[in-house]
Order: C-alpha cells, then structure tokens, then sequence
C-alpha cells in the first residue's frame, strides 16, 4: 500500500509525533509498504531529514511556545488534503500528538477529502480531547473517573469541593503539558495561570494517589493492562520519554477480577467516546480498589518508550504488526 505518515505538526507534543512518526515509517516499510512522511507544520519530510531524526531524542521537556509559534500553521488550511502526499495515498497514517492532531480538526478535514486515515474520526478526537466533555461521558457509561471543576474557580470553593491536592491541566492538552499537582491553596492561582499558556480551558481535577494503570484497545479490543512507576509522582512528559525516568511492567500485577474490571471500564470508554482503530485508557487505582479514568488518547505515543507498543508485545503483537494492524483497521480489512 502507499502510505503516508502525517507527524510533527505545531503541538506541544511535536518532538513526540517526530519519533513516533519515524519509527512507524520504519515498520511500515519493514513490511514491504510504501511509506512517505508529512509535516503538517513544515511539509513533506524528505530521507535526509528522516535520518537526522533517528539520532536525535525527544528530550526532557516540551518545545517552548515561542518556538512553536514560529512553525508554520499548514493543518488549520484546506489545502492540507489537497498535497500529492495526502491526496495520493491510499492510508494516512496519524502520527500526530495533540493540537490539532488529535483535537479532530486534521480529521474533519480528510473526510471532506474523503481522504482514508488510521484511528478515530472528527467528532470522537474532538470529544475525546476535551477532557471536560469526556469525563461526562464516562461518568454516563459507568466509567469510574474523580470529581472536578472548570476554571475559573476560587480557590475556597476548590478547598470546599474537591481538597487539596488537586491537579490543575489544561483541558485541551496531553503529555501532561501545563499541568501542575497543587498540594496547598497558595500555589493555586499560579498553577492556574500556567495552564491557561496552553489552553483557554483549564480543569481542576481531584488528585487520586494510587497505581497509575493503563490499558491500551486496539479494534474495541483490550489488550493486557500496564503499570507504570515513575521516578516523579505523576507520569509528567519527563518520566514518559527519557530512557530511567519510569518502569513498566505489562501485564501488570493484578487480580485477575481487577484486571478483567478496569479492561472493562476501558472499552466502556472507547466506546463512549466512540473511538475507532488503536487508543490508549490511562485510569488510577487508589488504597480501596477503585478505578479513576483519567483520560482517552485516540493517537497514542509510538515511541521506543511508549506504552501501546509494550502492550502490544505482550500480547504477542510486534511493533511492525501492531502498525499494520491500525492501517487494516483504518481500510476495514479488521474488524
């Protein structure tokens, strides 16, 4: 098949779709597709720039707003899916993280194009993006998922309601970019503030200490639940793509009634949402036993450190397979 991969873009989360989107050309190549590479923000990526990136790393923190504000905004216009890339190929395969990757507007429009690509469609990635409208729906679906507010908030009312600590985010965002865990009502305001760079909606969202847990669901499927055990006390955009900062153990160390209840609870999710091809459910367990949803990821990391890929392998699926898997999903050749 020809397929091109769409990855970079103007994110926050750039520098993570550049390697996620390398090492998916490289699979799919490796089985015998013809693969090119798209920058939404800067345009076709040629071979040279492709190896240039196999040597570089993600890197302990986000690109700076200034910098991202100086890329290029190609994906807010039509003519994205107009491109010989785009237009030329028989699969799009989204290698984008966040920003208008995966807020659905990439996605609306390649429909208009009728343009063939891998994953969830407009109104799933808009829905499944906003964290606000999302814990509705899981809470509609008997999805587990902690008690918040959307700013603006004062800081009493957030005491009163939700306790401290609390996690102040973004509510548009992934990787954890913009987000704070606030442990006194001091640090509130400022936590807010640095959310807000990020996104015009903030949310407020009742800290669950726990195990942090995540089960990736390919084609409505689960695959085995993971663990993660970061170095930090949240899985921050630090932990999750510098090689030491976080252990993974998949399957994690559950029972099996709690293994086959939180795999429920995220195809529950998945569906809720009405997500499409491979997505990743991130849920924390507390002391008692409960689940707490914390958020749907319709075009997760495919990095040498991401989670799906270790899920994926331990349900036998290599990282090859696994991205030929998503492009059948993608054609409807799997069901």
């Amino acid at each position: 098949m020809k397929i091109t991969v769409l990855m970079g873009g103007a994110s926050s989360e750039r520098d993570v779709s550049l390697a996620s989107g390398l090492r998916i050309v490289d699979a799919l190549r490796s089985r015998g597709h013809s693969v090119s590479a798209f920058d939404p923000a800067t345009g076709t990526i040629d071979e040279d720039i492709l190896e240039a990136l196999r040597s570089s790393q993600v890197g302990v923190a986000p690109p700076s707003l200034d910098a991202l504000r100086g890329l290029s905004t190609t994906s807010l216009r039509t003519d994205l899916a107009s491109t010989p890339d785009i237009r030329n190929a028989d699969v799009v395969f989204l290698g984008l993280h966040g920003g208008q990757g995966e807020d659905g507007t990439v996605q609306a429009l390649l429909d208009m194009a009728g343009v063939v690509y891998t994953g969830s469609g407009h109104l799933a990635s808009a829905l499944a993006m906003d964290k606000d409208l999302s814990k509705i729906l899981f809470r509609a679906a008997n999805v587990g998922t902690a008690d918040w507010l959307m700013a603006p908030q004062d800081v009493d009312t957030v005491e009163r309601q939700l306790g401290f600590p609390v996690i102040v985010k973004p509510s548009k965002q992934g990787s954890t970019v913009g987000l704070t865990v606030v442990k006194h009502r001091d640090a509130f305001e400022e936590a807010v503030k640095e959310a807000s760079q990020y996104d015009d909606e903030v949310m407020i969202e009742r800290f669950i200490p726990g195990r942090e847990l995540t089960v990736a669901v390919l084609g409505g499927e689960p695959l085995p639940v993971g663990e993660i055990k970061a170095k930090h006390e949240i899985y921050d955009y630090e932990c999750k793509y510098t090689l030491g900062m976080a252990s993974e153990e998949f399957p994690a160390n559950l029972s099996l009634s709690d293994t086959k209840e939180v795999q429920a609870q995220a195809v529950r999710a998945f569906r809720a949402l009405k997500l499409q091809g491979c997505a990743r459910i991130d849920f924390r367990m507390d002391a008692s036993g409960a689940f707490y949803c914390l958020e749907a990821n319709t075009l997760p990391g495919m990095t040498g450190l991401s989670l799906v890929p270790q899920a994926a392998e331990a349900a036998g699926i290599g990282f090859e397979e696994l991205c030929e898997r998503i492009v059948l999903l993608a054609i409807g050749y799997e069901s």
